[in-house]
């Protein structure tokens, strides 16, 4: 009897561990009287990686009134409770007699057949922290497709780096394009023959995601949490050619139980480009 029980838990721990929030949630949010707009809509853009939640939140009255944020997170597998929590105010496009606050999101995750949910409260500041917003409630779904453009995230070394490089303008040259069927993606960068001081800059959709690393038997990893339907585009920027070249490089892609192996090679006139997008599984029965 223990060892069923045991059996079991285990089971049942698995399920709630394989849980991955990783995609596009969006819904209504219904603040209480006081609020800029009685009933407007939020998309939260979730990125989980390694049990790291992290994203950017759209809180909107229409495509031309909204607030973008970027939050950060944590899921309890066990309760199924997440908590988000905005940290910066990245584009503001709303009423002068509007003010964007920064929310506080207390949400729970269901399931109803093939929809999936997040509901709860919210409760938030303006900037200033002088004045509180309205708290209210939420209901979101996971969508296949966003309302907005899906933003690559970026830390803020790498984006005051960028701000200050002028690349060379060079042909982009597409590899390889890739169908994946899971939103994790882990992309490893080598040197593809003969050590030879190769260096190169890595972006994601005109993103800076590595500067001026060297490539060597040991790999440059990066971590792609990808949403569904958005094609991403991987450009390998040479630095230099080393002494040999070009500019060559072995890429490998793990996606799931999928791995793929490609040699990319840039030059001063040409910047190698892998695409690939993230299809879940019920997208290729559609």
């Amino acid at each position: 009897m223990r060892s069923t029980i045991a059996i079991a838990f285990l089971l049942v721990s698995s399920v709630l561990n394989a849980q991955n929030l990783n995609g596009i949630w969006r819904g209504k949010l219904t603040p209480e009287a006081g609020g800029c707009f009685p009933v407007y809509y939020l998309e939260l853009q979730i990125s989980e990686i390694n049990n790291v939640i992290s994203g950017n939140a759209y809180d909107y009255y229409d495509k031309t009134r909204f607030v973008r944020l970027d939050f950060n997170g944590r899921f309890n597998t066990t309760t199924k409770r997440l908590v988000l929590i905005e940290e910066k105010i990245l584009t503001v496009q709303i009423p002068r007699d509007c003010f964007p606050c920064i929310k506080t999101y207390d949400l729970t995750y269901s399931q109803n057949g093939k929809d999936e949910f997040l509901t709860g409260d919210f409760k938030g500041h303006g900037a200033d922290r002088r004045l509180a917003c309205p708290p209210g409630r939420i209901v979101l779904q996971r969508m296949m497709q966003s309302e907005f453009p899906v933003q690559v995230r970026q830390n803020d070394t790498l984006a005051r780096i960028q701000q200050a490089i002028q690349l060379k303008p060079r042909e982009k040259e597409v590899v390889q394009t890739y169908i994946l069927d899971t939103s994790h993606i882990k992309i490893e960068l080598y040197d593809n023959a003969e050590i030879d001081n190769d260096t190169v800059s890595v972006f994601l959709n005109n993103t800076l995601l590595l500067y001026k690393k060297r490539l060597t038997d040991k790999a440059l990893p990066l971590t792609v949490s990808a949403f569904p339907g958005t094609e991403y585009e991987l450009m390998m920027y040479a630095e230099n050619l080393g002494s040999i070249p070009p500019n060559t490089a072995l890429m490998v892609i793990t996606s799931g139980k999928k791995r793929y192996e490609l040699r990319v090679s840039s030059s001063e006139q040409k910047s190698a480009v892998v695409k690939f997008v993230y299809q879940p599984p019920q997208s290729h029965a559609q």
